[in-house]
């Protein structure tokens, strides 16, 4: 990543911040910059702004430029755990640690890649051979993910996504006793000091719906079945953040403690927040007849979980 830092002159106050830095800096274009600012790459004085927004002499703006990455990802044989697929869709159950689409810092070993190797009918997404990703999962949560491998079939599926048609559920273990019923409803957009974060309090934000639906006390923990009714970045991690129960393990939003008693040591073999998306319903985007996928917990979500079991009894 290239970084640079420009102070505001005088001459140029007033100028929409868009404008000012197509002027000093000159190979990037108007686009380019709108989709860096829109991207929280940009910052004013510390902070994440808009593209219109006039400067002032003498601000610092700060300009982090990301490494280009290809825009044809390259297919790549990586394992791969497809539980369904047909001329249309593929269901696919993507282990922790797999990021999903390439992108700056992780221009290979993705799970686009993997798709690309593995499926041999993608008829093209946008003109190009390639999976259609409609949502995403966290690097480090594992679980359920539908893939178009159409435009039309992309289209249908993410009009299903946006219509909130789609069932998604998600498998949490969080800090504290949190009950089933509960309805976290915070909007949620970029945090302004952290880029790599989202935040319940941006200035700039999207309306975020999660519910409880199911909770299993353990001790210091609450086993969780969440389901989400929207699917912002970083939706349930930082509701349930929000609320003073992080998700265990998540680095991120508070989910790791520096002392744990020693019966709840389980926790700490986590390398990666205990979040994995284990339901997704929705309908087939060319026939409409409902289709329904579960995931149970990987080896290292059970083994932790199996641990504080034992220790209850």
């Amino acid at each position: 990543m290239t970084s640079h830092t420009i102070t505001v002159p005088h001459d140029s106050a007033g100028v929409r911040l868009d404008r000012f830095l197509v002027a000093v800096l000159p190979d990037r274009s108007r686009s380019q910059i709108q989709r860096l600012i829109n991207d929280g790459h940009v910052r004013v004085a510390g902070r994440e702004t808009k593209a219109n927004q006039p400067v002032k002499t003498g601000q610092q703006i700060a300009v982090d430029i990301p490494e280009p990455v290809a825009a044809a990802p390259q297919p790549e044989s990586l394992p791969l755990s497809v539980l369904y697929q047909d001329r249309d869709v593929i269901i696919v159950d993507k282990p922790a640690g797999m990021v999903v689409h390439p992108a700056a810092g992780h221009a290979s070993g993705t799970l686009v890649n993997a798709l690309l190797h593995h499926i041999k009918d993608l008829s093209g997404i946008g003109g190009e051979r390639r999976p259609g990703i409609v949502h995403r999962l966290d690097r480090g949560t594992s679980g359920l993910i539908v893939v178009a491998k159409h435009d039309v079939a992309h289209e249908e599926l993410a009009r299903q996504f946006r219509d909130r048609e789609i069932e998604k559920e998600y498998i949490a273990l969080v800090w504290g006793v949190v009950q089933a019923g509960r309805r976290i409803d915070l909007a949620i957009g970029r945090d302004s000091s952290n880029r790599k974060k989202m935040s319940a309090r941006a200035r700039r934000s999207r309306e975020a719906v999660t519910r409880i639906v199911r909770a299993e006390h353990l001790k210091a923990f609450t086993l969780a079945r969440i389901a989400i009714q929207t699917g912002r970045t970083h939706q349930i991690r930082v509701h349930l953040s929000a609320i003073g129960h992080p998700i265990v393990g998540d680095p991120l939003y508070g989910g790791i403690h520096r002392r744990v008693p020693g019966d709840l040591r389980a926790v700490t073999h986590l390398d990666r927040p205990f979040l994995h998306a284990a339901r997704i319903a929705f309908k087939h985007p060319a026939d409409g007849r409902p289709m329904e996928f579960t995931s149970a917990l990987p080896e290292d979500l059970q083994r932790v979980l199996d641990e504080l079991r034992e220790s209850e009894e």
